[in-house]
């Protein structure tokens, strides 16, 4: 299924968003008025599409590679805390 223009957005927007003054959360409010939560389940979905691969891979590998250290260092420390 091709990226809608809302996907393109996010990912634009994930791109460059160190460029916006302000809070992050600030600007995904203001520039796609999503809120925080919502834009990062959007995009967690998203970066897990062959399509968006395809758009910026080097932004989805990135993405990824962040989110899955993050899942890994949380298992770690459920496990290390069942211990």
């Amino acid at each position: 299924m091709p990226l809608s223009d809302r996907d393109r957005a996010l990912l634009a927007f994930e791109a460059e968003w160190t460029r916006h003054a302000g809070a992050k959360e600030e600007a995904i409010r203001a520039e796609l008025e999503l809120t925080p939560a919502r834009y990062y389940q959007l995009l967690g979905r998203l970066i897990d599409t062959a399509d968006a691969l395809a758009h910026d891979p080097m932004l989805v590998k990135r993405l990824r590679r962040v989110r899955d250290t993050r899942d890994r260092a949380r298992l770690a420390r459920v496990t290390a805390a069942g211990s």
